[in-house]
């Protein structure tokens, strides 16, 4: 393994002949916190399950933590942590309950049930509501109380796919703080996720897109393979018709609509603003215009849609 947490060569998976994952192949190293990014239906939450041993890939090869997928897929499952979207713990043991019954699931070593007990209660935060029914706690505390558990058996990988789905921003951020901790501490974080914000959490990100990686780098790399172009943001009175008017201009590569306004991406900056305000004399008129540096959601919206106009 060379010192990989996570190896991947040319790792496939088809369903009859709908093909979810077409030869991936990507490293995570030891420590990393690497991010799998991709809309529905791109083949993260495949790959994840494959990675884990729960499902056998029609060809390839992977390994996890030296161990391969194909021949170790049981040890593979004892040895590493798994937390999904949808809430897997019992709603009606309390925390601390909870908390025995997945140290038994396991295998904690008896000697060992009470500090990893402890562990879990203070670095998830919830020592006070160890007593409290599962189904009363807010969704940010079962969030918690599932990564706990996830880890009572220290794991060296942990793979966490869509993990903050349906939790509040500020639950959110909690979460990852424990991520970067556990991270800190030369655990393997591998998380699948649809926030574009938490991307940027990400040591590396890979971003699949109809089963491929298509982009693989730091966010920050990622964000300069975009800045050959130039983005402006763009808002005006009629997003709608600025979309049309903007569409297929010379030098104007993308228009997307970003909240209240649009992000458009040019090939030179000067020439772009003319461009369109060129463009829109007359017929919108432009509340703001100005230049900006790209998002993650940005790159994401961009290597997408030049997929998709690869595919038309």
């Amino acid at each position: 393994m060379n010192g990989w947490a996570v190896e991947i060569d040319n790792l496939c998976k088809s369903f009859g002949s709908f093909v979810a994952v077409d030869h991936v192949s990507l490293q995570v190293p030891k420590g990393e916190i690497f991010g799998f990014l991709g809309p529905n239906g791109a083949g993260k939450s495949t790959t994840i399950r494959i990675l884990c041993g729960l499902l056998a890939p029609t060809s390839g090869r992977a390994e996890v933590g030296g161990l391969d997928v194909h021949t170790q897929a049981e040890e593979i499952r004892r040895n590493i942590g798994y937390m999904s979207q949808k809430f897997s713990l019992y709603d009606d043991l309390t925390v601390e309950e909870n908390i025995d019954f997945f140290s038994g699931i396991y295998g904690v070593e008896r000697a060992r049930r009470a500090e990893r007990k402890r562990y879990v209660l203070e670095m998830a935060g919830i020592e006070e509501r160890r007593s409290a029914l599962t189904r009363t706690l807010s969704g940010g505390w079962k969030q918690r109380l599932a990564l706990g558990c996830a880890i009572l058996h220290d794991p060296s990988v942990l793979f966490l796919d869509e993990p903050t789905s349906g939790v509040d921003p500020i639950a959110r951020q909690s979460f990852w703080a424990l991520i970067r901790d556990l991270s800190s501490t030369g655990h393997t974080i591998f998380v699948s996720t649809h926030y574009m914000d938490e991307a940027e959490y990400c040591n590396r990100l890979a971003l699949m897109y109809r089963g491929k990686v298509i982009a693989l780098g730091t966010p920050a790399e990622l964000k300069r393979n975009l800045t050959s172009h130039n983005l402006f943001q763009l808002q005006t009175g009629d997003l709608l018709g600025t979309m049309r008017a903007l569409e297929g201009l010379a030098g104007v590569h993308d228009v997307a609509m970003f909240g209240s306004g649009l992000h458009v991406t040019v090939d030179d900056r000067e020439r772009g603003a003319a461009a369109i305000r060129q463009a829109l004399a007359g017929k919108i008129e432009i509340g703001r215009l100005e230049p900006i540096e790209p998002s993650m959601e940005d790159v994401f919206v961009a290597m997408i849609e030049a997929e998709e106009r690869k595919a038309a």
